[in-house]
């Protein structure tokens, strides 16, 4: 595998670990429910207790994504949001934050689109430290993981419940940053796992690579968070930040309300993950 220079994410991971405690991923939907309110909320999640952003790029056709993601593509793309205004977004929030953690998660459509060599050369522009895009397998490796790893961004890859030990060590060759464990099958924001499950999907991961192992799917509550926190290196929330924005709404615009909405579940959220492991 190539090696990376030590990235944001493997900074603050390292702090974590120092301070004994797992970290807090959270995801949003890029220009959702429209670009201004999209990067107020950017900005407004590390200091709500975010400590990594994942960032989605909307998509008309999000094959992985329950209802809530799917809806707040809908209202982003509806609103004007493409790849370029993400990045320009990005660059926006590193503007006053250079420390916080930023990985992009989506589908290969859009970047192709943008062009690969174009996407690479300004994500790492913008300030982007990693990617997840979901449907690049790694048999497909040479289309993105590789240029993103030649440009110092870490390629982040799922695992799921169905990553058996044959499959595990394909996944992880090029992988770098941290692992997110997918601990439910199905589509995003239906179900949630027990924590026992968690517990030893993340040894078994962890018995094929030194990365961390984030687990995400169906993570709603403070106490669902402190739960698998308990277990792994790190707790992944999207659908309910989503359907944070969503609930906020008047009429599908954002109201005064919207970024308070989602800043004050991921304080709930951040102080469940910390409880964790005490």
């Amino acid at each position: 595998m190539n090696s990376l220079p030590v990235t944001r994410i493997d900074a603050r991971l390292g702090k974590l670990r120092e301070e004994g405690r797992a970290a807090l991923v959270t995801f949003v939907t890029a220009g959702d429910p429209d670009p201004e309110t999209s990067l107020a909320i950017l900005k407004a999640l590390p200091g709500a207790g975010a400590d990594i952003i994942e960032f989605g790029m909307p998509f008309s056709d999000p094959m992985a994504e329950g209802p809530p993601i799917q809806a707040a593509d809908i209202r982003a793309l509806a609103a004007g949001q493409t790849l370029a205004k993400t990045l320009r977004q990005v660059r926006a929030f590193r503007e006053g934050d250079d420390e916080t953690p930023i990985v992009l998660m989506g589908y290969y459509n859009p970047i192709y689109a943008y062009g690969v060599d174009r996407f690479v050369r300004d994500t790492k522009a913008a300030g982007v430290d990693g990617l997840i895009v979901v449907d690049l397998p790694p048999e497909e490796d040479e289309e993105l993981c590789l240029p993103a790893i030649d440009a110092g961004i870490s390629f982040i890859r799922l695992a799921t419940p169905t990553s058996d030990d044959a499959r595990l060590p394909v996944l992880l060759r090029n992988s770098s940053g941290f692992v997110y464990y997918v601990s439910v099958l199905g589509v995003t924001g239906v179900k949630s796992a027990a924590a026992g499950d968690v517990a030893a999907a993340v040894a078994r991961i962890k018995a094929h690579t030194p990365l961390p192992v984030m687990v995400g799917f169906g993570v709603r509550t403070g106490e669902q968070a402190a739960a698998i926190a308990a277990h792994a290196d790190g707790v992944v929330v999207g659908s309910a930040l989503v359907n944070a924005v969503r609930d906020s709404l008047d009429g599908g615009k954002a109201t005064a309300g919207t970024v308070q909405a989602v800043a004050g579940l991921v304080a709930d959220l951040a102080a469940g993950v910390r409880r964790g492991r005490n």
